[in-house]
């Protein structure tokens, strides 16, 4: 298993609640303070960089017109951090294709980077949030055919040499595409989607691309990941590789649990504070029609998940991973386990005014006392064992919640 450190770089210095109708999209720019800015990016490049210290890989992202996240072109961040570290794999996840006007652009930089790190990028492609639908200026319909033809012109111009060629789509129209300069790695960096149902995953096996889950929950993540190993079976005709799986959980460690549960509800800044009004959270045309209205009815997030701030029910959900480094990695296995297996664990490991003295103590107890664990546990990985044990668990779906913790987090 590969572990892939992950913060989305917040703001968290912001007035009451009350007084904003909404964190995304239109909260004023007046509260931002570029001094605090300034302190927090260095912050955030610093978490990196020792992240490649102790042996994770890096993922970042991007988003716009937001407190929850203030790096709106990953890229830069990525450009720094290819120069700035030494082993590390970068991870972008992601690009948001569908809402960018010249994907030709996104080619270009992701193969600057690879270019530059000597070959460590990953790139991920997302079809993008739907708060960010309005800032971008974009139609909120037919969003994944967008994001699927960006996705065919940029890998046609890192895999072209031979001089320009014309792309002409429904969405997208490019002419004399001839990027300089071309990836490091050939054909092409490796690819990751996000995925959030069994339809979506689907297309994204059908490619043989890496599906990136995040905070699905032990509710969901059956249904998305086996939906991806069903594709890709149907269409390679061989199981689905284990590095083709990622899950996304916030994860805090700590020398005890008192520790492990100061620095975890810290983590939930992310969910408690992503207060967002409804116009931006549920665009027409964005979300499905049963989504969309569990969104109305206040029962959902845009996620599709359940709005549960609580700690101790999210970590029963498999959102969050915290406690000892024992307890931490019983979590994990457990929720691998049910799963199915995946190869990849994306952790968001710090959020809010978590500072860097608590984030990097629960990272160098990971790497140290939880990592070596995960990666012996998917060094057995064995499809045939794994499908006969996710046979004979239970759906937790049919389970009550509030039953999951003594169920699930041992």
């Amino acid at each position: 298993m590969r572990t892939w450190f992950f913060t989305e770089n917040a703001y968290p210095n912001l007035p009451d609640a009350d007084s904003y109708e909404s964190i995304r999209v239109n909260l004023p720019n007046s509260h931002f303070d570029p001094d605090t800015g300034a302190d927090l990016y260095h912050m955030y490049l610093d978490m990196w960089c020792a992240a490649d210290e102790m042996g994770l890989d890096i993922m970042n992202n991007e988003h716009h017109q937001t407190a929850t996240c203030i790096v709106p072109a990953a890229p830069i961040l990525l450009g720094i951090l290819a120069r700035e570290t030494k082993k590390a794999r970068l991870l972008i996840l992601g690009n948001p294709i569908a809402n960018r006007k010249q994907p030709i652009r996104v080619a270009e930089e992701m193969a600057l980077i690879d270019v530059l790190s000597r070959g460590r990028l990953e790139c991920g492609f997302v079809r993008g949030v739907p708060y960010e639908v309005a800032p971008a200026n974009a139609f909120p319909y037919r969003g994944s055919e967008k994001l699927w033809e960006a996705h065919d012109l940029i890998m046609k111009a890192w895999t072209h040499h031979d001089g320009p060629f014309n792309f002409e789509g429904r969405w997208f129209h490019a002419r004399q595409v001839n990027i300089w300069p071309r990836p490091f790695q050939q054909p092409h960096p490796p690819v990751w989607i996000t995925m959030g149902s069994a339809n979506s995953a689907d297309q994204v096996a059908q490619r043989g691309h890496t599906g990136a889950v995040f905070l699905a929950g032990y509710p969901n993540i059956r249904k998305i990941f086996d939906g991806y190993r069903q594709s890709y079976l149907e269409n390679h005709g061989q199981d689905a590789p284990l590095d083709r799986l990622a899950y996304c959980a916030m994860i805090y460690v700590g020398e005890n649990e008192k520790a492990a549960q100061e620095g975890a509800n810290r983590l939930l800044w992310y969910m408690t504070s992503n207060k967002v009004a409804t116009q931006f959270n549920n665009p027409p045309g964005y979300h499905s029609p049963s989504v969309a209205a569990n969104i109305m009815r206040g029962t959902t997030s845009s996620s599709g998940l359940p709005l549960v701030p609580k700690l101790d029910e999210q970590m029963a959900l498999g959102n969050v991973c915290a406690g000892t480094p024992e307890q931490v990695f019983q979590q994990i296995k457990s929720f691998w386990e049910y799963s199915g297996g995946f190869g990849n664990l994306l952790m968001m490991g710090q959020a809010g005014f978590m500072t860097f003295d608590e984030t990097i103590n629960s990272m160098k107890l990971f790497s140290e006392e939880v990592y070596p664990r995960l990666k012996e546990l998917t060094a057995s990985y064995d499809p045939g064992a794994m499908r006969e044990l996710r046979t004979s668990t239970p759906d937790v779906q049919t389970v009550d919640i509030g039953s999951l913790a003594t169920q699930f987090v041992r």
